[in-house]
């Protein structure tokens, strides 16, 4: 069960989020929604998941990434038991990269 399916979602921000046409709208719409902590903090959390599914061991990511263990541990939760969004979006960036080629 999805931790947030007790609360109201505010699904207009994720579609106003996919009205966005490129990366340098993306970042101008989140840097005005989030605060540069939050903005590091979501940074930090994806790029731990795109180096755990690399099969990465803890303390390479830990070095790599600057994170905590504690984070390490929470999005690796997430990649095992979690939505399978990031799993959604690593397959999406993939074909895109593989079009590229």
């Amino acid at each position: 069960m999805n931790k947030l399916s007790k609360k109201p979602r505010n699904e207009n921000m994720y579609k106003a989020i996919l009205t966005l046409h490129d990366v340098d709208e993306c970042m101008k719409f989140f840097d005005d929604l989030c605060t540069v902590s939050e903005l590091m903090a979501m940074e930090q959390r994806y790029q731990v998941a795109v180096c755990l599914d690399k099969g990465m061991i803890y303390n390479d990511i830990l070095a790599e990434t600057g994170a905590s263990s504690a984070t390490i541990s929470r999005v690796n939760r997430s990649l095992q038991y979690g939505e399978g969004g990031y799993e959604i979006a690593f397959s999406r960036l993939a074909a895109v990269e593989d079009e590229k080629k």
